[in-house]
């Protein structure tokens, strides 16, 4: 099952990332280094995301059965007889190529259930990562609502730095592809920086004021 939970996440994840850095890079370095540092005048202006860049995963659940269509930019050139073999190999009931490209994997809702607990620990895992790393020296802490639809980001800034910035993306990444997985597509992530020794959010920011 962590082979399929990888699959999922590992396309999803590359194929946002690219889609941000190729935005990302119309933008100024200053733009995305100036946030606002009061929660109520906050935005997201200077996270160059969009929601369509999660991809269009489509997740239904049946009686007893889950099943999750990847769109055709995630499947890419496989075969029914590739898909045949992969769903026996992650113990899945089966992946049917469907005729407009997209795949679609169907599970119990036990596999279902375990492939959103991988993905959780992946997430976590990737958020305890980010403490005081090479990229987010500054940042102590960080923790989760269970849906990953709230963070709240621990720094020793008084003001958000472009690094602290730009790890806004991953946030928002991480909270809208569980929601995918789910099969509830959050209408929001909402992110609160903190500064370590005040205690006060020095920013805040939510994913749903994307081009506003």
């Amino acid at each position: 099952m962590k082979k399929l939970m990888a699959l999922f996440l590992a396309f999803a994840l590359c194929l946002s990332l690219a889609a941000c850095a190729s935005e990302e890079s119309t933008a100024s370095p200053n733009e995305a280094a100036e946030p606002t540092s009061s929660p109520e005048t906050s935005s997201s202006e200077d996270v160059s995301v969009s929601p369509e860049a999660l991809g269009e995963i489509e997740v239904e659940e049946n009686l007893f059965d889950v099943e999750i269509t990847l769109p055709p930019d995630f499947v890419g050139e496989a075969t029914q007889e590739e898909l045949d073999a992969a769903a026996e190999e992650v113990g899945v009931h089966s992946i049917i190529l469907n005729e407009d490209g997209s795949a679609t994997y169907v599970m119990s809702k036990k596999q279902h259930e375990q492939l959103l607990a991988e993905t959780a620990d992946s997430i976590n895992q990737s958020l305890e990562k980010m403490i005081g790393s090479e990229e987010t020296p500054n940042i102590t802490a960080v923790t989760a609502k269970d849906d990953f639809t709230h963070f709240t980001v621990t720094t020793t800034s008084t003001e958000l730095g472009l690094s602290e910035s730009m790890s806004v993306i991953s946030f928002y990444l991480y909270g809208g592809m569980y929601g995918i997985f789910s099969g509830n597509t959050p209408d929001n992530i909402h992110v609160d920086f903190i500064n370590e020794e005040s205690g006060e959010v020095i920013y805040s920011t939510d994913s749903s004021q994307l081009g506003q």
